[in-house]
């Protein structure tokens, strides 16, 4: 008998439907194996895709992408002290060192092509492994230094000549975005410098912390107000102009610093509004009332399946640092920890790709979307093993986020990465400036006249 067509694709339906309920993974918040196993699956997935520690390759190095390393590494650093499993501890460590450059994570190999993101990240990376007592390697600097090192080599680069402060996205004039100043490096150097000054309680960083939160104030990439922020904002238009897509990870990069500094300052009223202003919007923006408002979704990319490899990483990064703000602020646990588990439940039943556990992209779809990738299976692993939040009593109870004063291991060096050669912000053009190369270009042209002229003339 010959079905009708439309009898096939429901039936169809159905089945793909059902292969996707019987293959995703299993995860249940409720029980630490069960979220140990899911996270184990999500990081050997992951892993598949690194070749970095394999002969002739370069370690730290993925495809294509430099930033991302930086991006994985601290990503396993806390699957390791969520889950005690040590199994890519190594190669970690490798790919973290390889890449340090003058301790400051500024590769000559890669320099001439990064951005302030670029590099942050993976000195965000390193404060992690600081913040959790990543094991350090004997001759090498610590994971602190490291972190310093880009704290050191970046805040040179605070551009006070256009818009009265703020770091541009690009780092050297012929790149693509120098005159854009964006979320994510001013707001990665915010994180960098409160969790500077919570590991260290040294007041320096806690005053850069506050400069850049402060200036940020100033323009469309924290509005205060509505405690929105703006994905950019360009030198051209004075930092008044706005591009406004809106990214889990420039969020998470705030909420994250405030969360420190609300610490770090016993609780300020400052940085307590600003937490809890830009945690309202997270979660009205980022868990959509559609999904049932627990169930993270990167709203920018994920409608029209869009999102690139870059952007399948950021919902990663918001659970993990929502997930550490309630180690730091513990009043927003009960806000926090219920999105957390929802959001890996939903993205538990996305992992089930290619017969694998391939993790896919959107989590509030309940099949297999079919985007499966190293960066997508980065953020599963990030809200899987974030999900071990709810199972910290008694002795199982993990300490950290460290500092030098509560079991922290990792010494500092406060003038690491001082060294480097490093670019700093070209100053302004000035009218004098555009008048004196104007006289110049004139003489150059009359000198170039009078020898063609004698050339021709006067032999």
């Amino acid at each position: 008998m010959i079905l009708p067509t439309w009898l096939r694709t429901v039936l169809l339906t159905v089945f793909l439907v059902g292969q996707g309920a019987v293959t995703a993974l299993e995860f249940d918040i409720n029980d630490e194996t069960s979220i140990k196993n899911a996270a184990a699956t999500a990081a050997y997935n992951m892993m598949s895709y690194y070749h970095g520690n394999e002969s002739g390759q370069i370690p730290g190095k993925l495809e294509d992408t430099w930033w991302e390393g930086g991006a994985m590494f601290m990503t396993l650093i806390q699957y390791w002290y969520w889950t005690g499993d040590t199994s890519y501890n190594d190669v970690t460590t490798q790919g973290m060192l390889w890449q340090k450059g003058n301790n400051d994570f500024f590769p000559s190999n890669d320099s001439k092509d990064l951005g302030n993101d670029d590099q942050v990240f993976w000195g965000l990376a390193a404060m992690t492994a600081a913040e959790l007592n990543f094991t350090e390697q004997k001759d090498q600097p610590s994971w602190l230094s490291l972190a310093q090192g880009v704290f050191n080599t970046q805040v040179p680069r605070w551009d006070d000549q256009n818009c009265g402060g703020g770091l541009r996205w690009q780092i050297y004039p012929y790149q693509k975005g120098y005159t854009t100043k964006n979320a994510i490096s001013n707001g990665g150097l915010f994180q960098l410098a409160a969790r500077l000054a919570f590991y260290t309680t040294d007041q320096k960083y806690a005053d850069w912390a506050e400069k850049i939160w402060d200036w940020s104030g100033k323009t469309p990439l924290l509005r205060e107000d509505d405690w929105t922020i703006a994905d950019t904002t360009t030198i051209e238009a004075q930092c008044k102009d706005h591009g406004d897509l809106q990214w889990t990870y420039n969020y998470g990069t705030y909420l994250s610093g405030a969360a420190y500094m609300y610490n770090f300052t016993k609780g300020d009223d400052k940085w307590k509004k600003g937490l809890d202003g830009l945690m309202k919007t997270t979660f009205s923006t980022f868990f959509p009332q559609e999904f049932g408002g627990d169930v993270m979704s990167e709203i920018s990319c994920e409608p029209n399946m869009s999102c690139d490899r870059n952007q399948d990483c950021f919902k990663g990064f918001l659970s993990s640092w929502l997930t550490f703000i309630t180690t730091v602020a513990p009043y927003t646990a009960d806000e926090i920890i219920p999105k957390i588990q929802q959001s890996g439940i939903a993205a538990a039943k996305q992992c089930s790709g290619e017969n694998k556990n391939n993790c896919g992209r959107r989590w509030h779809q309940s099949t297999f979307d079919g985007a499966a990738s190293l960066e997508s299976d980065m953020s599963a692993l990030s809200i899987f093993s974030s999900n071990m939040i709810a199972h910290q009593d008694g002795s199982s109870r993990k300490p950290g986020p460290l500092t030098s004063d509560t079991g922290g291991t990792s010494k500092g060096d406060p003038n690491a990465g001082l060294s480097t050669n490093q670019p700093v912000p070209l100053k302004p053009i000035t009218t004098g400036d555009r008048a004196g190369a104007g006289i110049l270009t004139v003489l150059l042209v009359s000198f170039w006249g009078a020898s063609v002229a004698w050339m021709v003339f006067g032999t």
